[in-house]
């Protein structure tokens, strides 16, 4: 952006001519804070978002953990089954 010292004595020279000095010290403090209300802002909207995928994430793992769960007693239910099954029948001989 602003690499050599040249430059950015180009453009506080352009600025101290368009807004003479006593309105530049304002316009710098107000520049300031605009850039520190957006730095804000923008970590605020960061951790929001951790957050929320944090939440996310907390979620579907509960998920996955109930579905395994169920899967776990269809399996021992099916064992079950098909064992009573089997001993129901008549052995032929």
């Amino acid at each position: 952006m602003l690499s050599s010292p040249i430059e950015i004595a180009i453009v506080f020279g352009v600025g101290l001519l368009l807004f003479g000095p006593k309105k530049l010290p304002e316009l710098g403090k107000a520049l300031g804070q605009g850039i520190g209300n957006f730095k804000k802002s923008l970590t605020d909207a960061q951790t929001e978002i951790t957050t929320q995928v944090k939440e996310a994430d907390r979620e579907i793992e509960e998920k996955a953990k109930a579905t395994a769960e169920a899967n776990a007693q269809n399996s021992q239910s099916s064992v079950v089954a098909s064992s009573t099954k089997s001993e129901d029948k008549p052995s032929s001989g």
